[in-house]
């Protein structure tokens, strides 16, 4: 991709249709060129789907082949939607509508109300919460905070996948649902829930696709009306769609195939609200003839968060992990993914506190980390935590940036500023430095408010309106107050907020969609990640898809950590999240094959110096003859018992990353993390059972045995690498060990590591 402007918030729009396809890669320029028929976009985690997408329309608008005011592109939240049609307006394709279901169900129901029921549409409830705790009291059972969150929930879900009262009880049994209360109980509450609603002449959200689904339904009149308005429909996040939502689409499309939908299975989150992955499952039995593009070419993260993502999935099961995309990481090399244990989560907090703090002092801004966890009532150790290290922070899913007040009133006065531009007194300013004047009468100066709270919130409201000033005035320096003012009401239109510069706190769920350089994923322990209420496989799965989610946010600085208990002094008797297990050092996956001892597992030396010739390896835990590589050099099953010895793998760890820098070579070379592991689990004692290592050859004995024993006996390692230093030039002659394929980036699993080993 090529910059065409100083910053990309600004781009400069291309100049014809061909000018759109522009960097694109060749699936996303299969993706943007196909404009016919039906259209199935499998898109992974940070592979450029919005890119896909928006390109894909602007091409069409560009090329004449779509006309703006036919196209309809839906999404699920409204600040994707915002984000969508701030792209397509900087594409030049600003004419069409990009909104999320609920919104654009509501302006055809609004539109078509008067004609098809007669009279205004009832008034929109947008928190249904107390007629719920009404309904309940009418029904004389009391309901806690909690409960009446969840028996909310419940409705939400009746609603979206179509269930009526009556059959609510039967419907939460078949689904395995995890109900709040009696199911009878529920029924009872959610009927004279909707008969409140109609004594008070009110609707809500769910009723909002529900009586569109309606009118289209009975008035082939409207439905016509609509059709011809709307002739090409794309579907953002398609494995999120509920039953009613395909309905709604069905409607609209009334037989036609010009849709394209686009999602990725991995991440689907919100089965809890009736979502599903099925009809993105299902898109090419329902269309035979679609047109199906995988992305899996990762721009945001580097190899080895990719890698971790990866072998996160590579564990999963079920329908949504047969049909996983593998993604291949397009960046360069970066960091290993840093595994950290604490005692208690305050000290959690403080550490990643710290962390952040470092990062910060290293040029990372605090808008581009996050720190995620599952639950929203992890967060106030982190608000204080943070607070406590004077770094500023922001919650996710808070108040809109432009419904914030003051954001309004700034708004008001650049307006009545730009009005007054001709002033003799601002002849020469630049745009930046007239909103720096105007704002600073509101509470903006160049340096933060010490500590945190509602007047650092304001503060970093008014610096995100300056630092997008300065950004529009670099990309378009002859741009004048006015014109910057259009820009954010068009922004204001477009729900298109401009950076606030703190560090993100945020659940997992309310992630998904947004990407940071550095994230942090914390509170990582059985019953919190997998929740103690995921109870059946799916639910589990669901939740290992939560942490992908998490850990796919991340560009290049990623941490994952858990806290041995909840406060200090406590038991410690947490354990971290099974989803790490055979991904962490020094793991394993969790599960026995078995309980017999098995015998330990033996190589054969070949005759002529060259590779070792392997015979049957059994298991030494449970004696399975071993045929993965993996298992042959740990010389047990994955999923048997591991008497890992942690210290002496942290010291062997250590230690070979010092042998590593002295040769110039990847860690890999000494030895791989399974070899250290095996090592580390077997502690040999003498050269034998060294030896008897896959991994262990006779150039790695003599290289690196002395010091290996050594540290197994918990002695300091001696001057093996001396003479292993001494030795490469011969090592080379003989054929070295595999590289990379290119410098500085890790090998895939299997190849050169392999290699290295043998």
């Amino acid at each position: 991709m090529t910059a065409t402007t100083h910053h990309s918030l600004f781009p400069a729009m291309p100049d014809s249709a061909d000018a759109v396809l522009d960097g694109l890669d060749p699936e996303q320029r299969a993706v943007a060129t196909a404009l016919h028929g039906p259209v199935c976009v499998l898109a992974g985690a940070g592979t450029g789907k919005t890119r896909a997408i928006t390109h894909r329309i602007a091409y069409g608008v560009r090329a004449g082949i779509l006309q703006p005011s036919t196209v309809l592109a839906v999404t699920f939240t409204a600040r994707a939607a915002g984000e969508m049609r701030g792209r397509l307006r900087q594409l030049g394709a600003g004419g069409v509508q990009a909104r999320t279901f609920h919104s654009a169900a509501l302006r055809q129901l609004q539109y078509f109300w008067p004609r098809a029921v007669g009279g205004e549409l009832p008034r929109l409830v947008e928190r249904k919460v107390q007629l719920v705790a009404e309904a309940g009291a009418r029904c004389r059972i009391r309901l806690d905070r909690n409960e009446l969150r969840d028996v909310t929930g419940e409705i939400e879900w009746c609603k979206v996948t179509q269930t009526v009262p009556e059959e609510y009880p039967a419907a939460a049994a078949k689904t395995g649902r995890d109900v709040p209360r009696d199911p009878a109980e529920v029924a009872r509450i959610y009927t004279t829930y909707e008969q409140l609603k109609r004594d008070r002449g009110v609707i809500d959200f769910e009723d909002v696709l529900l009586l569109t689904v309606g009118v289209l339904q009975d008035r082939p009149d409207v439905a016509d009306a609509v059709r011809s308005q709307y002739q090409h429909f794309v579907v953002d996040e398609y494995q999120d769609v509920s039953p009613l939502q395909q309905r709604l689409l069905d409607l609209w499309l009334g037989g036609r195939n010009n849709l394209c939908v686009v999602g990725d299975a991995s991440q689907t989150i919100y089965s809890f609200t009736g979502a599903t992955p099925d009809f993105l499952l299902g898109f090419r039995g329902r269309h035979p003839d679609a047109t199906v593009v995988k992305l899996v070419r990762d721009y945001r993260s580097t190899p080895q968060v990719v890698g971790l993502a990866n072998g996160l999935l590579g564990k999963a099961r079920g329908q949504a992990a047969a049909h996983r995309l593998e993604l291949v990481s397009q960046r360069e090399s970066g960091p290993e993914p840093a595994y950290t244990e604490y005692a208690d989560e305050p000290a959690e907090a403080e550490g990643a506190a710290r962390r952040i703090k470092q990062l910060i002092d290293s040029g990372v801004r605090p808008s581009e980390i996050a720190v995620l966890y599952r639950i929203n009532a992890q967060s106030e150790v982190y608000e204080q935590a943070l607070a406590d290290a004077g770094v500023p922070y922001q919650l996710r899913g808070a108040e809109r940036f432009f419904e914030r007040p003051e954001v309004r009133e700034a708004g008001m006065l650049l307006r009545g500023a730009a009005r007054a531009s001709a002033d003799p007194d601002d002849a020469g300013q630049t745009v930046p430095q007239q909103v720096r004047d105007v704002l600073s009468s509101r509470g903006w100066a160049s340096e933060p408010p010490a500590g945190s709270g509602a007047v650092r919130d304001r503060w970093e409201s008014l610096a995100a309106l300056v630092r997008l000033s300065e950004d529009f005035a670099a990309a378009r320096p002859a741009a004048t107050l006015a014109d910057f003012v259009g820009e954010l009401d068009e922004r204001a239109n477009a729900q298109h907020a401009p950076t606030v510069e703190g560090v993100t706190l945020a659940s997992l769920h309310a992630a998904k969609g947004l990407e940071w350089d550095a994230v942090f994923l914390v509170g990582l322990t059985e019953g919190t990640l997998p929740i103690t209420y995921a109870k059946t496989d799916e639910q589990v799965e669901e939740e290992r898809r939560l942490l992908y989610v998490g850990v796919t946010r991340a560009r290049f600085h990623l941490t994952l950590s858990w806290a041995l208990s909840r406060s200090p002094g406590g038991r410690g008797g947490r354990r971290p999240s099974r989803f790490l297990d055979g991904l962490r050092p020094g793991s394993a996956p969790r599960g026995a094959r078995g309980t017999a001892a098995g015998g330990s597992g033996g190589a054969e030396r070949g005759q002529g110096g060259g590779r070792k010739r392997r015979g049957p390896v059994q298991c030494r835990v449970c004696g399975r003859t071993l045929s993965e590589a993996g298992e042959i050099k740990l010389m047990r099953c994955e999923d048997c018992p591991s008497d890992l010895d942690e210290g002496l793998y942290e010291r062997l760890r250590v230690w070979r990353g010092e042998q590593a820098k002295l040769l110039g070579q990847p860690a890999y070379c000494v030895f791989t993390d399974k070899t250290l592991l095996a090592i580390a689990e077997v502690q040999p004692s003498d050269q034998a059972e060294l030896t008897s290592i896959a991994g262990v050859g006779a150039r790695k004995l003599d290289k690196f045995g002395a010091d290996v024993l050594a540290l197994v006996a918990g002695a300091e390692p001696g001057a093996a690498a001396a003479s292993g230093a001494s030795g490469e030039a011969e090592d080379a002659q003989a054929g070295p060990p595999a590289e990379p394929a290119a410098a500085g980036l890790a090998a895939p699993a299997g190849s050169s590591e392999e290699e290295a080993e043998k």
